[in-house]
């Protein structure tokens, strides 16, 4: 048996959803010990402030409050977050650009076990425990569109403002970042998640390799099959059935 289980917290208004996730903890999750259960905001800070988790799991929408309500009554936070939501585009958003993670509901038990592993593979290996991110998080839940994009590079993590970034650029399974400082950062993810994230943004794809932020496009050139040059200097090809869609795109963006 393994000793020094990481304490575990359930917090979500459905009894069944709670029972499930224990019960998947228990069969899939050797790390985790379930220590505390709750299914109401109340209930869990009075949960975490008594059993002191190491991780928690936590549903994002509850009756008289949300997950969020609840984080803001931890200024120092001491555990890990999982958050466990039925899709909510808006939530999902400022999740991602806080680079915390979830799982949708209904739960898929790999997904489930992938995120523990991350939980556990980081608190075993970090000098800080906790998710530094929350603030971050808190901040962008309370605008109408994330402000602060929270990316990991080879020395830690970056935050991002969106309007700094001019463009990202495919390389692989990583995406190379662009920011308006002239810095160029290389981030271990693929650009299709960064769209998701900032196609509400003024960012538009061109090409399969490429994501621009229309507030730097200097000037669309159609010689050579056509291409976007920016602020920067780079020349940005364009698909040619995507031509028509980017034109839209500037014309509404400069009116």
């Amino acid at each position: 048996m393994m000793k020094n289980k990481l304490a575990t917290v359930i917090i979500d208004d459905e009894t069944d959803a709670v029972n499930f996730i224990a019960s998947i903890i228990g069969e899939y999750c050797p790390a985790l010990e379930v220590t505390g259960k709750a299914y109401n905001i109340k209930d869990g800070i009075e949960v975490i402030n008594e059993k002191k988790p190491g991780l928690v799991f936590l549903d994002v929408e509850m009756p008289n409050g949300s997950g969020f309500d609840l984080l803001a009554h931890f200024p120092e936070k001491k555990f890990d977050v999982i958050f466990i939501t039925a899709f909510n585009h808006y939530a999902i958003k400022a999740i991602k650009f806080s680079a915390i993670d979830y799982i949708l509901k209904p739960i898929n038990i790999k997904e489930f076990i992938e995120s523990v592993n991350k939980v556990v593979e980081k608190r075993s290996s970090a000098s800080i425990t906790g998710n530094e991110n929350f603030e971050t998080l808190l901040e962008n839940i309370r605008t109408t569109l994330p402000t602060r994009l929270v990316i990991p590079t080879s020395d830690g993590k970056e935050y991002l403002n969106p309007k700094d970034i001019i463009r990202i650029e495919a390389d692989r399974s990583y995406s190379w970042f662009f920011i308006n400082d002239k810095r160029k950062i290389l981030v271990s993810k693929h650009l299709k998640e960064f769209q998701e994230m900032l196609n509400d943004r003024n960012f538009f794809r061109p090409h399969n390799s490429h994501l621009i932020n229309l507030h730097f496009v200097k000037k669309f050139v159609r010689l050579d099959g056509g291409y976007i040059e920016m602020v920067d200097g780079s020349k940005i090809p364009i698909s040619r059935n995507r031509k028509d869609l980017f034109l839209a795109h500037m014309a509404r963006y400069t009116e």
